[in-house]
């Protein structure tokens, strides 16, 4: 059998990217208006295999843009430790003057800019101001600008805002706009990550689109496992684990395709703990990039479904629909985030996780929580629910802490992937 096709542990390299369409043609309409863009998602969703894909000559020549006339810059923002402004427009220049080896007059011009370790935005324009001259523009994708919310003791709040303020001028109000297009990527929409906006002030990201990176639709997800030999049943069980996220996807069938290689059966409690070794990060960090709103909604989707899990009913806690209704704007989130997935039927709507593992990753989160944490988490209760439905859950979640042997293990949260696989 040919290499593992599937890739774990690094960005997907651009020849083997699939999906995001639309996403891609408008992406390369910003770059082609000199415009910018701004891509939120959840971790494992592809911000930065997108962000490579858009560094691929061949992509450019598919989308018909002429590469010649383009600088292309790729930064991620945790390269830069600490964070500060400075750090930021020095390294996006030193990246610049790596692209220019036909140009050493240019490349001269940047080091004079960098050599004293205090670039500026202005160095920056005038370095844009020089790419016009000689018929070039600057693609400025840029990875991780979470990281450029994140004060600490040399970049202060006050730090931070004052590089965003430049950020939007050169992007928005300098002359040398012109010559830049720049996607940035982040965790969450930058509104939220960001300082708040106060009265007669002009707001700091309003010089980017937006547009979120989401799940996968039923054909990217078939895209990406084309050619794998798999049974519909398989698939099936794939889609109870993974969905249609792109990171659960590639460890789901980079294990799969690795024992096919190997020639063996792949025993279901062997596939639930590998995958659940591989995965266990991504879950994770769902769950801290959650607010604490989103992450209470989690629990008690988990505790809800759990309930469906056990021998007899163990808690009450009913009346969630109510509480999802009050709720629809962090939900929302968490389904754009892929973590959870909505059902609309005629009568109802209702939430469930996206990958059942995630749901299992929950359930044990709360088994091993504290009374300390408990007491922190029943403020949160109180603003999404009753004093009474609060009660409920908080009685639902000691009952867990008392009785974890009635948890089914993880094998009992693969049972469609685990009937398909042979035993």
């Amino acid at each position: 059998m040919p290499n593992n096709p599937f890739i774990v542990g690094q960005p997907v390299p651009p020849e083997r990217f699939v999906g995001r369409t639309a996403l891609i043609k408008t992406a390369f309409d910003q770059i082609s208006n000199r415009s910018n863009l701004s891509l939120w998602g959840g971790p494992g969703i592809g911000k930065s295999s997108f962000l490579e894909l858009l560094t691929w000559p061949e992509i450019w020549r598919m989308h018909q843009t002429d590469l010649s006339e383009a600088v292309i810059v790729l930064l991620n923002c945790l390269s830069i430790h600490p964070f500060t402004g400075s750090g930021f427009w020095g390294k996006v220049l030193s990246l610049i003057k790596t692209k220019l080896d036909t140009n050493p007059g240019l490349q001269a011009d940047i080091d004079r800019l960098v050599q004293d370790g205090k670039s500026t935005a202005e160095d920056f324009r005038k370095v844009l101001g020089k790419l016009g001259a000689h018929n070039k523009f600057l693609v400025l994708l840029v990875d991780d600008y979470d990281a450029v919310f994140l004060p600490h003791e040399t970049y202060t709040e006050a730090d931070m805002k004052a590089f965003l303020s430049q950020c939007r001028t050169v992007a928005n109000l300098a002359k040398e706009r012109q010559y830049l297009s720049m996607i940035v990527t982040s965790s969450r929409r930058l509104n939220e990550l960001g300082p708040s906006l106060t009265p007669g002030q002009s707001p700091w990201y309003n010089q980017y689109m937006f547009r979120q990176l989401k799940p996968f639709t039923k054909n990217e997800v078939d895209a990406l496992l084309l050619g794998m030999p798999m049974t519909p049943a398989l698939r099936d069980g794939i889609a109870e684990i993974a969905d249609g996220h792109p990171g659960l996807l590639q460890n789901a069938g980079y294990l799969l395709y690795q024992e096919l290689q190997a020639g063996g059966d792949l025993k279901p409690a062997t596939f639930a703990e590998k995958f659940k070794e591989t995965t266990v990060h991504i879950f994770q960090a769902m769950w801290e990039l959650s607010n604490p709103i989103e992450q209470t909604l989690l629990m008690l989707i988990a505790l809800s479904e759990l309930k469906g899990r056990l021998p007899n009913q163990r808690y009450d806690i009913s009346d969630l629909d109510n509480i999802f209704s009050q709720q629809e704007l962090e939900l929302n989130a968490l389904v754009g985030q892929g973590v959870i997935k909505r059902q609309d039927t005629e009568n109802k709507i209702s939430y469930s996780f996206a990958s059942s593992i995630m749901e299992w990753w929950v359930v044990k989160k709360i088994q091993n929580s504290n009374e300390t944490e408990l007491e922190q988490r029943k403020k949160v209760f109180l603003n999404v629910m009753s004093s009474k439905q609060a009660e409920k859950v908080t009685k639902a979640i000691r009952w867990l802490w008392n009785n974890k042997d009635q948890v089914p293990p993880i094998l009992g949260w693969i049972g469609t992937v685990a009937a398909a696989l042979p035993i």
